[in-house]
Order: C-alpha cells, then structure tokens, then sequence
C-alpha cells in the first residue's frame, strides 16, 4: 500500500468508518511481475482512488502464475478475510497459455463471479485475448467466454484488459523482454482501462 492511501485510510478510520475493500485476484499481469513495487496498475489504482478521495482501499490478492482455479479455491479464503466491497478477477490468460479446456475456464470464473455476489461485493470482470498464433477459432472462443460470463451472471466486464498495450501497431515497445508481461510504461494504460468501469462499482457502494 502506498503512504498516500495509508494516509486515506488513516483518515477514515480516524473518523469512525472502515474504508471498502477493492479485492483484486489476478495472476503476473497484476502481481507487479519484472516491475519495481508500487508501478502496477494495481498500485496506480489505489492512488488514484486516493487522490479522487474515494473512500476505498485495495487489497491485491493476485499470484504470479495463477490460473482460474487457482482463484476458484483461493478466492472463498479471500472473501471471508477482506469482506470486499468489490472484487475484480483477472484470471484466465494462464489457463490459456497451458491449453487448458475453455469450459473449465468459463466454469471456474462463473464460480468465482458466483461467489463474490454471494459473499455481498459487487464483480468486475477483465477480458483477455489470445496472439493470433493460437489459431482464429480458439481466440474468438476465449475472448468470448469473458463476454458469457459476465452476460449471464450480469456483472461488469472489461472486454479486453490489455487494450492499447498488445494491440498498438508497435506492441513490443510496451512489453518486458519476454514478450508477455507489460512493462513500466504500460501500466498506467492499464489502470486507465479498468478506472472507468471499476469506478461505478465503487461509487455504487
């Protein structure tokens, strides 16, 4: 947590009340990997929550490597602990990148979903999409899944997380060496993406 939104949450606990919880539950692309600590969007977004003074604080829960069952069996742990206001799930490029089924992936994130609403938070979902080299058919179908899920358990969706990050005419220059995680300088693209829809989560508390 950065000292500006300790100082917010400070404040608020100062005058009697407990700032919401912002559960964030991703894999590498949120746990700040290859980035110095306090750069990801993550940590972008809690200051900027601060900044906006908007009574919330954020709880990053994301693991590198982490796949959508890893966030299934992590996630009631999770809530039970934080009791967020919000969560939003960042899951499913790993489960991709290992091959695994796009009906296992849809069923752990509508758990996960499923789970947040019954626990009282309300859910932002992030969309992700697949490099071309994974063939037409399973791109469209994994981009596809985000758009069921958060159709069918009505809740908030980002389309496509990394938008003007790996869909740029020059995708490389904001990405790491390793040409999978974003770097630095995408970063506060990336929060930018997510601000506006996890905005009205927030604001709806």
């Amino acid at each position: 947590m950065t000292a500006l939104s300790f100082g917010h949450v400070g404040m608020l606990q100062a005058q009697g009340r407990t700032a919401p919880v912002v559960l964030v539950v991703g894999d590498s692309l949120s746990a700040e990997y290859g980035l110095r600590r306090g750069s990801g969007w993550v940590a972008l977004t809690e200051e900027k929550l601060a900044s906006e003074k908007i009574d919330a604080r954020v709880v990053n829960a994301s693991i590198s490597g982490d796949t959508t069952s890893g966030g299934r069996s992590r996630l009631p742990a999770l809530l039970k602990q934080h009791r967020p206001a919000v969560v939003v799930i960042e899951l499913g490029g790993n489960d991709a990148l290992r091959g695994l089924p796009l009906n296992m992936t849809r069923e752990n994130l509508t758990a996960m979903v499923k789970a947040a609403k019954g626990a009282g938070a309300r859910v932002l979902l992030l969309g992700m999409d697949m490099p071309p080299n994974y063939g037409a058919k399973y791109a469209q179908e994994f981009r596809e899944l985000f758009t069921t899920v958060a159709r069918e358990e009505k809740t908030a969706l980002v389309p496509f997380f990394l938008k003007g990050v790996a869909d740029t005419a020059d995708p490389l220059a904001l990405f790491q060496s390793d040409r999978i995680h974003p770097n630095e300088k995408a970063q506060p693209i990336m929060r930018d993406t997510v601000w506006p829809e996890l905005r009205k989560l927030v604001a709806a508390g």
